[in-house]
């Protein structure tokens, strides 16, 4: 019987798949469980269109992301954050994610989620660096992030 399955199903298939099974799993199991239904017409036609829709979905997203990375690496666009030194030169503290995205937010209004910026190790010393950040899985901008004297 073929059935379009609505779930995955661990070693079965994928959400969206057309595959053959045995009458008597698809029956018992996988129909009555709502993990999948009969391949009908119709039932393909659906699963086509989520298709679409979802490739659509997609290309709007990395649509975004690219116009996102074109304001990120603008020469104009560098996040300056302000900390305090001591005598020596050192910070008292250190620029971590959440800051970048909290000075992002507030001084050019760019809402971005801090899971998003690639910054291995905090920033500790003085200075502009390039923190890279992924906005979609094809798409990497670089920021530029000052750190200055307060």
């Amino acid at each position: 019987m073929k059935v379009v399955f609505l779930e995955d199903v661990k070693g079965q298939g994928k959400k969206g798949q057309i595959k053959e099974v045995p009458t008597g799993y698809a029956q018992n199991f996988l129909i009555k469980k709502n993990l999948a239904k009969v391949a009908t017409a119709a039932a393909l036609s659906e699963v086509k269109g989520q298709a679409k829709a979802k490739e659509k979905e997609e290309a709007e997203f990395l649509a975004e992301a690219k116009a996102l990375k074109e304001v990120l690496e603008k020469d104009e666009t560098v996040v300056e954050i302000k900390m305090k030194v001591g005598q020596t030169g050192h910070t008292f503290g250190a620029v971590d994610k959440a800051d970048i995205a909290k000075a992002l937010k507030s001084q050019f209004g760019l809402k971005l989620d801090k899971r998003k910026i690639q910054l291995i190790n905090k920033i500790q010393a003085l200075g502009t660096k390039d923190v890279p950040v992924k906005l979609h899985r094809d798409v990497t901008a670089v920021v530029k992030v000052k750190i200055s004297e307060a």
